[in-house]
């Protein structure tokens, strides 16, 4: 074959390898076993050229013999054969010899000298060889989990595949699992020795046994038929040990071959002297040598051929994974070891057609073995083919579904990339450098390697007659690369994932700030470099990772917070002087870059500033850049920098505080005297245009500001509040001047809340922040109504903020605060509640937003929205509003599943908590409210079906544990029946209602029987007799019957009734009982109404972080509402995705005839067939969920790899809108 063609064939073409059985049986040499009644001297060796050109029948009494037909010795293992009991009694009792249960527990222990267990198995082994390899073989046995033993009566009178067949009948062992199937850290340990034992073996016997043509033909030979039994335990633990023997025999072969090159350089040497300077002796020992090497090389070559063929041919297709990943993993041994005989294509096909196994864990073996080869430079030549043909495939592989084999794939490329002279085009590294956006750490760092490997061949070949440093060069282009990459906006991704790789060249502050300072860079490129650099800074002082990258808590060493503490001081040197001149000189007028630099002062070591004196003085021009750019600015993100950097000055931990306070309570009194010059004229209505710009750009300074200092001693409420009433009352709606002057009222409040708790002021003051409060309360509540979006969106926001800081439970702690206490009146209510109808659960204004430009306006939208809900939400957890405030929310929790689903979801399982019988009445009303209102419209079935999949996902809410929830289940039930049966009103319909039972019935597969029979008596009793013949009625009574009829045991079980092993269930992962022993915890005060009292006070809705819009475009939801149905393998605390377990039906367990489970002397016979069933349908079974997990990573799959959010994940934005 050759090798293009055998590049070329396709997987299916490998069934041609059936026939190797043949071959093998022509390879492999063979002798008679010979009983030894008294150990002698051996007999001399037989010329090894003869030997394996000798073929041998297979005697009745021989144990070496080549494999006979698969068909044959399949049927041989179905147990064909006479059957011969195993004694299970130790080998060799008595004898001081070592057994194989010594070795075995050696092997098992990891704790035993490998070598001396070899070495006294050898001692015994040369004594007498037959007993030796037994006791090899009955390890062999015993390793595979059976505890079987081969005796010498079988050793001497049946072939490999009657012991074999013997065996298996015999495998009865208690369960699947074997030595090599075990979970846990004994599965490594014992694998461990395994290995180690058979390459211990071979190394003892490279220069003498592995040529006696016995041991290692006869334990071959064996193993040979094992790996093609049925019993997977056989099969795998038989491959694995002739895998192992096989790379052993690929070393000695190496060395062999070595040994013979040299000495046939002797014997060249030697012969080309002179006729009368040559050695006769030396040339015939060279000659005796060589000739002697040569049959080594033939009997090694004969075993190597044996075993590939009759052992990796065939199991390197398996059925099971890890028999196919040993395989591979060791043919990647044989071809870095060997690559004269085996670095060709005839073998490189087998790692080709590997990379498309369907199991992560042989796509992870067959890429690292190609990394082995790769590594060498002086394997290239021989890979060019492969690479051509499988380059396509391995670059499919960095999207792999598998992040491990993704990482490995991508390292494999960076090999290709450095070694090969094509290496990767352009187009294939495009392929890679989206990656380092990764939101898997590994992931990204791979693709960091692989990108700062091309931009430093780039760097290079640019810098050549080049005065820029090679560091200058390198951000040069890194910078270009930020710019042109279309796949994120944010360096902190791509600073991390270079960080390991270029961290020298991204600590480089002195060739940063240098080229900010020449003139040669485009605006752009001064941009990229200050992003980059202000992401290389965070990254060097806080050492994280970037949002949705971070793997958990990271405890930095003692040497990385070494690390960590010289790059901050560093940092610190270098910036502070130099930050006031980039503030002032360059960048003073930019937004966007200021806002960027006003970030690294976060990250100084701030004490340095008094500690080394020649610093202290750039203090007060940096105190003096920031008042000056916020007199200059008014986007909003630069005066939240200035007030962020702000709070950190004016820190009380530090020395210089005072000074800080003091530049920033100048600036502010002039902002306050600003404010107030134009005050009388903007509540008289004389203020011009030009006045009401500039009194709006002071109060959106002062409200900034605010947010960290402390306003309540300028009196500026009361300015604040005459002006936005006379503004409503005038209609004269500026939005920056409202919006401002609500923040600042609302600032106000809030401080002057956290005074009283740290104080403890008079009854007047309180009575009078009291009445603030409520004429604050009072205009929000009249901005609600307003058309300008802005000014009605933050009324709406601080409103919510206001009513939950002077709530019944945010004073509880301080009872003489109790006349702060401030609840919403009904109108409130219902203003709040009209308020999300209109604007929250609409899509009018995302309809007007379709033009793909108007995507950032959407994700901005719909972020203001999310907030607003869970402000309103807020108010319903922490008993501001009632529970029943709520419903407003929740009946529309399926058509906006996918915008605000995980917020609804987290209130749902909050009011649970606060008391389940009003949280089971609240989503009965809220069927109710859905039902009203689609009588009232003009209603389909359809509508009808909505309301009842609302219903189905109501009902997965409530658990498993039926005891639990029998309370909430039974008043939902009771409160839906009234409803069903209320008396009409003038000028309706009787029974219109009746449909509702239709929607109920959906809650009634969580009912036990003895609740339904209750609700059936009370059904009965409120039924009228008019309407027992409608047919939701007979619906609804069906469904209560069938629960009732259902068997005691789910009365007894309770909660495990559902999970009973009589009900079939499909199969799932293995899950913690984490959830489950959650819900038993909470079980015990979950009735009691008044746990709202212990309800922590939750951040404010308008004080939390606000994530740039930007962050929010990589958010993914949690789920969508494809994700919610019926299935019955996901858990139904999950109700999104919760199964319909009133679908399923207990079924008995499949028993035997009596006529089997007689006495009867065919049981045993009888047993030992069922037992090879079973473990022939358990591998099947295997082999079923293994072609389930189809391998996607093809380019016509979803890519496995996700660019990372950079807003907070779902679980951290639901921490920040409700704690």
């Amino acid at each position: 074959m050759s090798s293009g063609d055998s590049l070329s064939d396709s997987v299916e073409e490998l069934d041609d390898f059936s026939d190797f059985d043949s071959d093998y049986g022509t390879t492999i040499k063979a002798t008679k076993r010979r009983k030894q009644a008294v150990p002698g001297p051996q007999p001399p060796k037989r010329p090894r050229r003869k030997a394996a050109q000798r073929v041998t029948s297979s005697p009745s009494n021989s144990l070496i013999r080549g494999p006979l037909d698969v068909s044959v010795q399949q049927k041989a293992s179905r147990g064909t054969s006479k059957q011969v009991p195993i004694p299970l009694r130790r080998v060799n009792e008595g004898s001081q010899d070592i057994s194989a249960e010594d070795i075995y527990d050696a092997v098992c222990s990891g704790k035993s000298a490998m070598v001396s267990v070899v070495d006294e198995w050898l001692d015994s082994y040369k004594r007498n060889r037959e007993a030796g390899l037994l006791v090899l073989i009955n390890f062999i046995v015993q390793s595979c989990g059976c505890k079987g033993v081969v005796s010498q009566e079988m050793f001497d009178s049946m072939q490999n595949f009657e012991i074999i067949s013997t065996l298996t009948k015999e495998f009865n062992e208690d369960s699947a699992n074997y030595p090599l199937s075990t979970p846990g850290p004994q599965l490594k340990r014992f694998k461990a020795g395994l290995c180690e034992f058979a390459q211990v073996l071979l190394r003892s016997c490279r220069n003498s046994l592995i040529y006696d043509e016995y041991l290692f033909p006869s334990l071959l030979s064996l193993l040979t038929g094992l790996t093609d039994s049925q019993v997977r335990a056989f099969r795998h633990t038989s491959t694995l040990l002739a895998m192992k023997l096989m790379t052993g025999l690929v070393e000695v072969a190496v060395t062999v071959s070595i040994q013979l090159q040299t000495t046939q350089r002797q014997y060249d040497m030697e012969k080309s002297k002179r006729v009368h300077d040559r050695a006769s002796d030396r040339l015939e020992e060279l000659q005796a040598t060589i000739k002697e090497l040569h049959e080594n090389r033939e009997e090694l070559s004969s075993l190597m051929n044996a075993t590939f063929r009759g052992v990796f041919v065939h199991r390197y297709r398996d059925q099971l994974p890890d028999i196919r990943a040993a395989c591979i993993e060791e043919m990647g041994a044989w071809l870095k070891t060997d690559p004269e005989d085996f670095l060709n294509d005839g073998y490189l096909k087998y790692l080709g057609w590997t990379l498309y196994d369907k199991q992560n864990a042989v796509r992870l073996k067959c890429v690292r073995a190609l990394q082995g080869l790769y590594q060498e430079k002086e394997f290239i030549g021989r890979l060019e083919l492969f690479t051509s043909r499988f380059k396509e495939r391995i670059l499919s592989m960095s999207a792999d579904k598998d992040l491990d084999v993704a990482v490995e794939a991508v390292n494999l490329l960076l090999l290709i990339q450095q070694n090969t002279e094509e290496g990767l085009t352009e187009e294939d590294c495009g392929h890679i450098y989206p990656l380092v956006y990764a939101s898997h750490r590994g992931l990204a760092s791979a693709a960091g390697a692989f990108l700062y490997n091309k931009l430093k061949t780039l760097s290079s070949s640019g810098n050549q007659g080049n005065n820029k440093s090679d560091n200058a060069v390198f951000l040069e282009i890194l910078m270009s690369f930020h710019i042109q990459n279309e796949f994120h906006e944010h360096g902190a991704y791509l600073v991390d994932s270079l960080w390991s790789v270029a961290g020298s060249e991204l600590r480089d502050w002195e060739a940063m700030t240098l080229l900010l300072q020449e003139a040669g860079l485009m605006y752009e490129e001064e941009g990229a470099l200050i992003d980059l650099m202000m992401c290389a800074i965070r990254q060097a002082a806080q050492a994280t990772s970037p949002v949705g990258r971070a793997q958990g808590k990271k405890i930095l060493s003692m040497k990385d917070k070494k690390i960590q503490e010289q790059d901050r001081r560093r940092i610190t040197t270098h910036f502070i002087p130099l930050l006031p001149q980039l503030l002032s000189k360059q960048y003073s007028a930019d937004a966007g870059k200021v806002t960027l630099l006003l970030k690294a002062p976060l990250y100084f070591d701030l004490e340095m500033y008094n500690s080394t004196q020649w610093l202290d003085k750039h203090l007060d021009l940096l105190l003096s850049q920031v008042c000056g750019i916020v007199e200059k600015h008014t986007e909003v993100t630069v005066l939240e920098a200035c007030a962020l950097l702000a709070s950190s000055l004016c820190s009380d931990r530090y020395t210089f505080s005072s000074r800080a306070n003091l530049a920033f309570s100048q600036l502010l009194d002039g902002l306050y005297e600003c404010f107030n010059t134009y005050l009388g004229d903007l509540i008289q209505g004389t203020a011009d245009d030009d006045d009401v710009y500039c009194a709006a750009t002071a109060l959106k300074r002062i409200a900034a500001l605010s947010s960290v200092k402390d306003p309540t001693g300028s009196k500026l409420f009361g300015s604040c509040l005459e002006l936005l009433k006379s503004r409503v009352e005038s209609r004269e709606l500026n939005k920056e001047l409202m919006v401002s002057a609500l923040k600042c009222a609302a600032y106000h409040l809030m401080w002057a809340k956290r005074n009283t708790v740290n104080s403890k002021p008079a009854e007047a003051e309180l009575k009078h922040l009291k009445k603030e409060l409520r004429s604050f309360c009072g205009v929000c509540q009249t901005c609600l109504s307003l058309n300008q979006t802005e000014i009605r969106d933050e009324a709406f926001v601080l409103l919510c903020d206001m009513l939950l800081l002077y709530s019944v439970n945010a004073v509880r702690s301080e009872p003489a605060l109790e006349t702060l206490v401030y609840l919403p009146s009904d109108s409130l209510r219902a203003e709040l509640a009209a308020f999300l109808l209109d604007y929250v659960f609409t899509d009018s204004e995302d309809a007007d937003l379709n033009d793909e430009d108007d995507d950032e306006m959407k994700i901005i939208l719909l972020q203001r929205k999310r907030n607003q809900l869970a402000g309103y939400c807020k108010l319903v957890i922490y008993g501001v509003l009632d529970l029943t405030a709520a419903t407003d929310v929740l009946k529309h929790y399926s058509k906006f599943f996918k915008d605000f689903g995980d917020i609804i979801k987290e209130t749902m399982s909050r009011c649970k908590l606060i008391s389940p019988v009003q949280n089971a009445k609240m989503l009965c009303l809220s069927l109710q409210q859905l039902f009203s209102e689609m009588l009232t419209e003009d209603h389909s079935r359809q509508d009808l079906l909505e309301i009842r999949d609302l219903a189905k996902k109501f009902a997965m809410s409530f658990g498993i544990d039926l005891n639990r929830i029998r309370k909430p289940l039974v008043a939902l039930h009771m409160d839906g029946i009234r409803f069903a049966f209320r008396e009409p009103q003038e000028g309706e319909e009787r029974h219109v209602n009746v449909a509702f039972l239709e929607i109920l019935s959906e809650f009634s597969f969580k009912l036990l029987p003895q609740d339904c029979a209750q609700l059936a008596a009370f059904l009965e009793s409120e039924c009228p007799s008019a309407a027992l013949s409608l047919p939701p009625l007979r619906l609804y009574q069906r469904s209560l019957q069938a629960r009732a009829s259902s068997k005691p045991r789910e009365q007894e079980g309770g909660g495990d009734a559902v999970s009973s092993p009589d009900i079939p269930v499909a199969k799932r992962k293995k899950t913690t009982a984490q959830d489950s022993v959650s819900s038993i915890a909470r079980g015990s005060w979950l009735d009691n109404s008044s746990n709202i009292d212990s309800v922590h006070t939750p951040a404010l809705t308008s004080t939390v972080l606000r994530l740039p819009a930007e962050q929010l475009a990589s958010r993914k939801p949690r789920a969508t509402e494809s994700d919610i149905g019926s299935g019955l393998t996901e858990s139904e605390d999950e109700f999104s995705s919760g199964s319909q377990m009133r679908k399923v039906k207990p079924t008995k367990r499949h028993q035997l005839s009596p006529s089997l489970t007689g006495p009867g002397l065919a049981q045993q016979d009888l047993d030992s067939h069922l037992i090879l069933l079973s473990l022939i349908e358990g591998e099947a079974a295997e082999r079923e969920e293994a072609e389930i997990e189809d391998y996607e990573s093809d380019s016509d799959h979803e890519s496995a790899y996700t660019l990372p959010s950079t807003r907070h994940t779902s679980a951290s934005v639901l921490d920040e809108l409700f704690d």
